[in-house]
């Protein structure tokens, strides 16, 4: 009988803390609502104590998502679990995530504090914990370099005081597959009360092994396991959701396990982060990889128009990602649009975020001759999570060329004023960025930018994601349009935008720490 693997996903906690990345409370709530579509068994919401949009995102999610376990993570300290509690109460299923450390390194370098004291507070913290939460899970943090035995003795006594799962953190990434199989297998042979507790795992990628070290964790034991959406965290990121469930999916053969994941929705999903967090998902990555099921070697096509299975061990259907792409054009209605709209797995959709999408999807079929699948979704993420318009973008008009110096004009409409302003640049879109600055009167630094188009051809729709920095804050901007200029200036106003809404409520505590 095939057993359960419990999906955990970390993806608003451990996932935003990728360098660069940084979601508000309407974007982490929206995702949150995808990963419950999705079947997760547990969302780690987000550090309450770190700051008040973290503890505010976290409270949305906790009264607002149902189904899955919401977690809230905290150091093993007071104030920490408190604002954890304070936030998760809410929910349906809270539940207190809390760690200390446990290796010599990190006890004697970060800590400074002595074996004995570290497990006298990790007890007093779950005990604490326990007395708010009756779900309360405890991470030995850089659990695989701890000595086997001082680890045994912490998990003994931190169930003892009320724990309810036991999660083993590959903090830095450092542990082979076999290895970190043994070691799970030896807890569970070692620790006298683990048949108590659910066992959980959290496998960092920095070797390039999380997804391989979680799925050997699973093959000796390991009843949960902590994951992000395309693999998003810290560094090099963590074990992909996708990329485990797929496998224990795919090898049904091998995995006597299963997942209640919604597998269709993974595709939709992975989307939805990249989109949100301004990640992009390179195009040779596994299961959601725009590469994952393209085929150009002429043997490989013969193979797979001959028969799929000879070069593909999972359909593209089975992650949500159609194969036949249906061309939608100026004279498609708004009934072949809605289809359209729920084949791609946009089925929560609420009737004014539709017509919002249907007008701009009218718009721009008057620019291109067939608007593709990725022209929809793109138009449909844009409109989904639309910031206030604080300011709008007006008019532009650009002077450039190889032998002149790059000139930019721009109107903004904030409220009833207009403000008009040109300037000077390296290029059109620098110029075009800096009369932005002047009309607006806001100065900020640019910290990256990305362009791409979303589908081939000249008349391609070009999304331009911007990350826009001011007092130590970063915020993500997008823009589309079929002009690359235009969509540039979008993207870069979107971010101001977002930074004008967010200014006044981002001042919290800072937490020091941020977890496994």
């Amino acid at each position: 009988m095939p057993k359960k693997v419990y999906i955990f996903d970390t993806t608003l906690r451990d996932g935003e803390q990728s360098p660069g990345v940084s979601l508000n409370v309407q974007e982490k709530l929206e995702i949150a609502r995808q990963l419950e579509r999705l079947g997760v068994d547990a969302i780690e919401a987000g550090f309450p104590v770190a700051s008040k949009g973290d503890f505010e995102a976290v409270k949305a999610i906790a009264q607002n998502v149902r189904r899955p376990v919401i977690v809230a993570l905290a150091r093993a300290v007071k104030q920490d679990i408190d604002r954890a509690w304070e936030a998760i109460k809410y929910a349906a299923r809270p539940r207190i995530h809390t760690f200390i450390a446990t290796s010599d390194i990190h006890m004697k370098y970060k800590l400074k504090m002595e074996p004995e004291e570290v497990l006298k507070r990790a007890v007093e913290m779950v005990s604490y914990a326990k007395s708010l939460c009756e779900d309360v899970e405890f991470s030995p943090e850089d659990g695989t370099r701890t000595r086997p035995e001082f680890l045994f003795k912490v998990l003994e006594a931190v169930i003892d005081a009320g724990a309810t799962v036991i999660n083993i953190p590959d903090t830095v990434g450092y542990a082979m597959p076999e290895e970190f199989g043994a070691l799970i297998r030896s807890i569970r042979e070692n620790v006298r009360n683990i048949d108590k507790v659910m066992l959980s795992v959290h496998c960092h990628n920095d070797l390039g092994l999380a997804v391989a070290n979680s799925l050997a964790a699973i093959r000796n034991g390991a009843q949960q396991v902590e994951c992000t959406i395309n693999g998003l965290g810290e560094r090099a990121g963590n074990a992909a959701l996708e990329e485990i469930v797929m496998a224990i999916k795919t090898r049904s053969d091998y995995f006597n396990y299963y997942t209640d994941i919604v597998t269709e929705q993974i595709y939709r999903t992975s989307t939805m982060v990249s989109h949100l967090t301004g990640v992009h998902v390179q195009p040779n990555k596994a299961i959601v990889g725009a590469n994952a099921f393209a085929h150009e070697s002429g043997i490989h096509q013969h193979g797979v128009l001959s028969n799929r299975q000879t070069y593909e061990i999972m359909t593209p259907e089975s992650i949500g990602l159609k194969q036949s792409q249906m061309v939608l054009g100026k004279h498609s209605g708004r009934h072949a649009f809605e289809e359209r709209l729920k084949e791609l797995g946009f089925t929560n959709l609420m009737p004014e975020e539709i017509n919002a999408a249907f007008e701009k999807f009218k718009d721009l079929a008057d620019k291109k001759k067939y608007v593709m699948d990725k022209d929809i979704e793109a138009l449909v993420n844009e409109k989904v999570l639309k910031v206030p318009e604080t300011y709008e973008l007006e008019y532009f008009h650009i002077s450039s060329g190889n032998t002149s110096i790059a000139t930019s004009t721009v109107k903004i409409r904030r409220d009833n004023e207009i403000f008009e302003e040109a300037a000077c640049g390296d290029g059109p879109v620098d110029a075009t960025f800096k009369a932005i600055d002047r009309a607006i009167g806001i100065e900020v630094t640019l910290k990256d930018y990305y362009l791409r188009a979303v589908t081939s051809g000249k008349d391609a729709l070009g999304e331009v994601t911007v990350k826009i920095g001011k007092n130590g804050d970063v915020y993500i901007g997008r823009g589309l349009s079929t002009d690359i200029i235009e969509a540039s200036a979008k993207a870069y106003i979107n971010a101001i935008n977002k930074m004008v809404m967010e200014q006044n409520s981002k001042n919290g505590h800072n937490g020091e720490e941020k977890g496994d």
